[in-house]
């Protein structure tokens, strides 16, 4: 037996990092990544593009020059089909994934990448041009009755879009199981599955209530069964036709509409706060964007002029 003063080596155990081929990197991260599908969907093809890029190269061996010859390349639009320069937006939809891929795992707690190339990438500043993309009451009364001259179902999702503000993938997920009534049983909500997997509560006005009642059977509304089963690209048809026949002359969008609704919530008096959560913003920044239009169309700085000298001139 040893003395108190003798030391015991014990030998160490050296457990090498395990090595992952680039597919199983991209599964483990979007087995990880809660986000809806379609997201999913947009991010792996971004990522399986860039990968197309590097060739040969690992995911691990990229540094911060691929990613901005990468970036560079869809900038000057040497990496599209068309040969067309992307628009900041569009460069930022293909950079967002790569940044989402190596934050997850360069983690110190992940270490599947011995760094983050890209904390040395700039994404391109995208200028805000949705502070205008809304339509008028006269605007959406026009919309709305192009939509019911369509069909009952046409009808339903322009009255759920713009009364409750979703954005399309939320809407097209809506299942009869997902509403409910407030403790009191005096109003209907309904719990939305939004961006980044966050829930939320959305209030279902009286008269979007009464209409889903009228057009869904009790059997489909207990079946917990999706009410829109339709893709997002034949929500975008309906809503342009609709826009095409009625004659508007904005190129109004789905979220045209979920503008709309946040543009004439404030107008008629809701809180910041009380459209932020209702929309899903995870930042009242996005919000805030809404009251500057609102503020411009309530009272500018004109008219203050024009009250200053009234009765003067």
């Amino acid at each position: 037996m040893p003395s108190q003063t003798q030391q015991t080596n014990f030998p160490i155990r050296v457990v090498s990092q395990q090595a992952y081929s680039d597919d199983q990197i991209v599964n483990m991260f979007f087995a990880t990544y809660q986000r809806s599908k379609y997201t999913v969907r947009n991010y792996l093809s971004a990522i399986n593009k860039f990968r197309d890029f590097i060739g040969t190269k690992t995911l691990n061996d990229v540094t911060w020059k691929e990613i901005e010859v990468y970036k560079i390349g869809l900038v000057d639009g040497l990496l599209a089909k068309d040969d067309k320069p992307k628009a900041p937006a569009t460069v930022a939809i293909h950079i967002a994934p790569l940044r989402s891929l190596y934050r997850w795992g360069s983690d110190s707690n992940i270490g599947i990448f011995d760094n983050n190339p890209m904390t040395a990438v700039r994404t391109p500043k995208i200028t805000v041009t949705s502070k205008n993309n809304y339509l008028t009451k006269r605007e959406v009364v026009l919309l709305i009755e192009q939509l019911k001259t369509q069909g009952i179902r046409e009808y339903l999702i322009g009255m759920t879009l713009i009364l409750l503000g979703l954005r399309v993938s939320e809407l097209i997920a809506i299942e009869s199981g997902h509403f409910h009534t407030d403790p009191e049983e005096s109003s209907i909500w309904l719990t939305v599955h939004g961006k980044g997997g966050k829930d939320r509560e959305v209030k279902v006005p009286q008269m979007l209530w009464q209409l889903i009642n009228e057009h869904f059977s009790n059997e489909l509304l207990s079946a917990n069964r999706r009410i829109f089963p339709i893709s997002v690209r034949l929500v975008e048809k309906i809503i342009k036709k609709a826009r095409e026949q009625c004659g508007l002359q904005k190129k109004a969008t789905p979220h045209w509409l979920r503008h709309t609704n946040a543009t004439l919530a404030l107008l008629r008096g809701a809180s910041l706060q009380q459209v932020q959560e209702s929309l899903g913003h995870t930042h009242i920044n996005t919000t805030q964007r809404y009251l500057h239009t609102v503020q411009q169309i309530q009272k500018a700085a004109p008219d203050f002029v024009e009250d200053s000298l009234k009765g003067s001139i």
